[in-house]
């Protein structure tokens, strides 16, 4: 038997909103991703036949199901699922196993990390605390997502021990497949209008003083989600009045009206990751644009003041130390307030390598080199993530803030 992988065909692009710059032209591009990759069955005479395909669950992910396929031997697959086992309908044989070829919507790629494995300061206990499972079983009951779990944080046990997450909006399934992200990648379900007021719930169970709210990208909307982000952030407001909120946002394709958007709602830290340097972007982030990351946090910071920006940046990727002193002097040029600064770590073979892993000392080289271009507060270390420690990272850089005025600088 043969077997034919047919790539994913795409929904004819269509022109996207104006993207903010200089020239204020709309630019083109594409939005949706249109269906599925697709796994044909041929003969050898090469007439297609029909058959079953057993898919093998993503990690984390309940056990997959047989499915017939419809007449002609094609089966859809669903986002995420990995391509696994073709059995052969009538034959008493066992199944031939076919090695995955995706993994939560991506292919898996053949190369390999380091020989050497994680080094030590990378290692972490397993949570598994009281509170972490208190956490845990809220977030089942009210059916809602975190970065924490799609992302494969090294944190959870730790935050959740504490009491904190990362909640992520507009569901699990991202439209872009950001080679160094671990959330699945695929066609999103319609945006569920209950989740503002169900996130608002949880953070007032949680009795949280600082909530940081993030997002798949949703390039299939007509404003990237940003509305959803805005009426969170109101939601939570009403019910934690005292809560200081922290959205994690997506670059919106660049729509200058969605950044307004989220704005409006008056969130107290505005937080968009740039990741990774310039050269890297069409290997790491094909989807996203270095400059684009740029002129976001330029417009919010502009149009906010009073409100901090902040961003984060991975390490290990391939970037030379210099790529890195010249993305923190672009941050540092768009008055970028808060930087977080850790290290990348592959999710699973579907995922760029790990070139190398940093030693602490290089981490803390590079706070003092933040520090030196004008930072308010850098976090740089191993395990440091965009949202880890957020509420004490705000906390440090007002009181920076504030010991500069008194100072009168």
């Amino acid at each position: 038997r043969r077997f034919l992988l047919c790539e994913p065909r795409r929904a004819p692009a269509r022109p996207a909103a104006a993207e903010w710059g200089s020239s204020g032209s709309p630019r083109s591009g594409r939005v949706g991703f249109g269906a599925e990759p697709r796994l044909k069955r041929r003969s050898p005479s090469g007439k297609a036949q029909g058959g079953t395909l057993r898919a093998s669950a993503p990690p984390g992910r309940a056990g997959a199901t047989d499915e017939a396929t419809p007449p002609g031997g094609l089966l859809a697959r669903k986002p995420g699922a990995n391509i696994g086992v073709m059995t052969n309908p009538g034959s008493p044989s066992t199944a031939a196993a076919v090695p995955a070829t995706f993994l939560r919507g991506r292919r898996v790629r053949p190369d390999a990390g380091p020989a050497s494995g994680k080094p030590r300061w990378l290692k972490v206990r397993a949570p598994g605390s009281e509170g972490y499972r208190r956490l845990k079983r809220l977030m089942t009951e009210l059916s809602l997502h975190t970065v924490c779990e799609e992302a494969n944080c090294p944190n959870i046990g730790e935050c959740w021990h504490h009491g904190t997450a990362t909640f992520m909006i507009l569901g699990g399934v991202c439209t872009r497949a950001c080679a160094y992200c671990n959330v699945e990648h695929g066609q999103p379900g319609p945006v569920d209008e209950t989740e503002p007021t169900r996130i608002a719930n949880a953070v007032r169970t949680l009795d949280l003083e600082y909530v940081v709210i993030t997002s798949v990208d949703r390039d299939d909307l007509a404003d990237g989600g940003a509305s959803a982000f805005a009426q969170t952030i109101t939601a939570t407001r009403a019910l934690s009045p005292h809560c200081r909120i922290e959205p994690l946002i997506p670059d919106f394709a660049g729509r200058a009206a969605s950044l307004d958007t989220v704005l409006t709602a008056a969130p107290d830290v505005l937080n968009h990751n740039i990741e990774t340097v310039a050269r890297l972007y069409r290997q790491a982030r094909p989807g996203g644009k270095y400059p684009r990351a740029l002129e976001l946090l330029q417009r919010a910071h502009r149009a906010r003041p009073e409100a901090p920006t902040k961003s984060g940046l991975m390490v290990g990727l391939g970037e030379t130390w210099d790529e890195l002193v010249e993305t923190l002097t672009d941050l540092r040029q768009v008055e970028c307030d808060i930087l977080t600064i850790g290290q990348y770590l592959r999710p699973s073979p579907a995922h760029l390598p790990v070139d190398r892993y940093y030693h602490p000392d290089e981490f803390a080289a590079l706070k003092q080199e933040a520090l030196r271009l004008g930072f308010g507060h850098v976090e740089s270390g191993p395990l440091v993530r965009s949202s880890y420690h957020a509420h004490e990272q705000t906390e440090a850089f007002s009181a920076a803030q504030a010991l500069a005025a008194r100072l009168g600088r």
